[in-house]
């Protein structure tokens, strides 16, 4: 063999012995064959058949069989975002005529790819209460294909009756999807529930370090695998296995960092919720709050986002008073190890409820670091929105 060649051509090592706790990175486009026989018949390999880069490689055919058993489904996919998890899970089971029903809290791209490209392709969309089995009964019929959830709702954290949803979607021939960022699978089981479809943004806890985008799409019966896995490979869509590798890593943890996560916001519910700027906290594990009875009896924890509704005087002031911040940053996503704040409008994003209070709830996604320094930062916030408005204190509204 002469050196050209040497350089290109890989020799068989012996790995008998070598026993890594960390998943190998396998990168490939190409898959080779054995001979012309096993080329002619790889469409036959299945699902679990190695063939082009872009439907696996062991990288991330391993990450996929994590997140299956996490989920307790038959089988993942791997996408390149959250967003793409949710629009490739509806993609595949809508056609001209059909109709979709989505919780009116989901998060505000599910919905402009609804609006825009769903209708766009001649489906029908409408949206439902998403607290309201009585709401989804009336809007549901024969032409819907797809009932679409998020539990808790984005920003707003309304928790749905998802087996009751599932019984009345079933009841009309069609399928359940869920959005599960939230409570991530360690805390919340959708397809355990009645939901035929889950979908993780793998960008935020389960990757946890804020430096990655992922997606991902779990099933939970063989029907629905061809459908997706097709799709996929039509719009020619695949994931990196070296973000893979990263999602690998960080979900080796993620059970630790969920629970600190959950522990100190906890904490800084707990006295936030007395300051007098803050109107209420939306987080479905307080007592007395909207849906908190099903999500004691549907999850299994909770994780670190809640969000503030502040009292009317002080909306105008919050956006400008969170420059006082020096731990917690300012930014959209969350999961990651580092706090996080965002103000959020949400009336623009309400077709079949009514959002009756000012519009911006603040969303804090809490990281790794001390309570101490959290409650610090956001004392200094309160105190530059009473500085702002020359009150010494102000009182909760009516």
């Amino acid at each position: 063999m002469k050196d050209f060649t040497q350089c290109v051509v890989t020799p068989d090592v012996n790995v008998d012995g070598f026993e890594a706790l960390g998943v190998a990175t396998h990168r490939a486009s190409t898959i080779v064959f054995k001979n012309a026989e096993a080329y002619a018949t790889r469409g036959q390999r299945g699902h679990d058949g190695y063939t082009y880069g872009l439907y696996g490689t062991p990288t991330t055919r391993t990450l996929e069989a994590k997140l299956t058993a996490l989920e307790q489904g038959l089988r993942t996919f791997l996408v390149p975002s959250g967003q793409a998890a949710n629009a490739i899970a509806a993609l595949p089971f809508l056609k001209s005529g059909d109709k979709i029903l989505i919780a009116d809290t989901a998060y505000p791209p599910m919905r402009d790819f609804a609006n825009q490209d769903l209708a766009r392709f001649g489906v029908e969309v409408a949206y439902y209460d998403p607290v309201s089995i009585e709401d989804l009964t009336t809007k549901i019929d024969d032409r819907t294909k797809l009932v679409w959830c998020e539990s808790p709702g984005s920003t707003t954290m309304e928790i749905q009756d998802l087996p009751a949803i599932a019984d009345v979607a079933h009841r009309h021939g069609a399928l359940v999807g869920c959005d599960n960022t939230w409570a991530t699978p360690l805390n919340y089981k959708p397809l355990a529930l009645g939901a035929d479809i889950v979908t993780e943004a793998l960008t935020k806890y389960v990757s946890g370090h804020s430096d990655l985008l992922m997606g991902s799409i779990t099933v939970r019966s063989d029907d629905l695998i061809t459908p997706i896995r097709a799709t996929l490979g039509r719009f020619g869509i695949g994931v990196s296995p070296d973000d893979a590798s990263l999602v690998l890593r960080g979900m080796e943890t993620l059970g630790i960092r969920l629970k600190h996560a959950a522990d100190v916001a906890l904490v800084l519910i707990e006295w936030i919720e007395r300051h007098p700027l803050v109107e209420r906290v939306l987080f479905p594990t307080l007592p007395g709050t909207q849906g908190h009875e099903i999500w004691k009896r549907d999850f299994l924890g909770t994780s670190g986002v809640f969000s503030v509704v502040l009292v009317s005087d002080a909306v105008p002031h919050a956006a400008a008073a969170l420059d006082v911040l020096k731990t917690i940053a300012i930014g959209a996503s969350w999961g990651g190890t580092r706090s996080l704040i965002a103000p959020m409008p949400v009336r623009q994003n309400r077709t079949a409820t009514e959002w009756k209070q000012d519009d911006l709830v603040l969303r804090i996604s809490v990281g790794l670091e001390d309570p101490a320094d959290l409650q610090a930062d956001m004392e200094a916030f309160f105190a530059e929105i009473l500085r702002r408005t020359g009150q010494a204190k102000l009182v909760r509204a009516s």
